[in-house]
């Protein structure tokens, strides 16, 4: 599987799927951050002590942090 974003002539191989919109993205246009790990338990939420690794592409990750 090829990036989604990189262009047609140049066949990047993809490192990672986008956690938002499903696009496979190569390691320059992936965009990695750390969000909180959490469940829901009984009424609340437990919130784990190591933090998930959240991969998105640069367009999702634009619309997120915008």
């Amino acid at each position: 599987m090829n990036c989604y974003d990189c262009p047609d002539i140049i066949a990047t191989p993809a490192v990672a799927v986008c956690s938002r919109c499903g696009a496979a993205v190569c390691r320059e246009h992936a965009h990695e951050s750390h969000i909180p790990a959490q469940d829901v338990v009984g009424t609340g939420r437990a919130t784990h002590l190591t933090p998930l690794r959240h991969i998105t592409c640069l367009a999702c990750h634009k619309t997120e942090v915008s």
